[in-house]
């Protein structure tokens, strides 16, 4: 039996059960929850290791429970949700979710990301190499706690968007095709996930470069992926 738990929150019966059952297959523990209180209380009471959360709950927005869940845990939340606008994805990512998987979806690339989530929590426990580091002008990340500093102030990144930062930042100067960063962080390369990752990068981006003067640490290659720019480097 697996010992990863995921709390399932989804109103809809079938879909639910689609999920609970396929969970189950996989030997994944599971919980349940149809409404956005019951996702609140089952956390607080379960502490599940993944959250799977569809957005239109009958009680409360989904992004809603997300920002109440973020507000006490860092737990990993994947939205599963029929809204495929870039807007729902943002208003999501910045409640704090870490990934978003778009209705319908395959159950192929619904348990890729669980195993994708799974090996980042482990990765997780496992990172405490003492004086890992990177520093980039203003920027630093502590790769032993997982925290990132912008100055002296603490940024609060999703785990996803933790990630990126990391895989990019290990590969500073080199330009990184969408390919092999969906491979390195959501260990597929599906066509669909290209506009997701966009969108992660787009909420990186906003909490790493906070006004024109800024320092921009992301460069974008038009239709081929993107790059860490060494600051000091790029300072006139």
């Amino acid at each position: 039996m697996n010992q990863i738990q995921i709390l399932v929150v989804e109103d809809d019966a079938p879909v639910r059960n689609l999920i609970t059952t396929t969970l189950k297959s996989h030997g994944y523990r599971h919980l349940a929850a149809v409404n956005g209180q019951a996702a609140i209380m089952e956390t607080a009471s379960h502490n599940p290791d993944i959250i799977l959360l569809d957005l239109g709950l009958p009680d409360m927005d989904g992004v809603e429970v997300i920002r109440r869940i973020r507000s006490w845990s860092n737990v990993p939340i994947i939205v599963i949700s029929a809204r495929s606008e870039d807007t729902d994805k943002i208003d999501a990512l910045d409640a704090g979710a870490d990934d978003y998987l778009t209705k319908p979806f395959s159950v192929e690339e619904l348990l890729a990301r669980l195993r994708v989530t799974q090996r980042r929590l482990a990765l997780l426990q496992l990172s405490s190499a003492p004086g890992s580091s990177y520093e980039n002008g203003p920027l630093r990340i502590n790769y032993a706690t997982g925290c990132v500093y912008l100055g002296e102030e603490e940024l609060h990144l999703t785990a996803m968007e933790y990630k990126l930062l990391c895989l990019l930042a290990r590969n500073t100067g080199k330009v990184l095709t969408h390919r092999f960063i969906l491979q390195n962080v959501w260990g597929s390369s599906w066509n669909n996930d290209i506009g997701t990752l966009r969108v992660f990068m787009a909420t990186l981006r906003k909490k790493l470069e906070l006004g024109d003067g800024a320092p921009q640490y992301i460069q974008t290659h038009i239709g081929i992926g993107y790059r860490m720019v060494r600051v000091d480097d790029a300072q006139p």
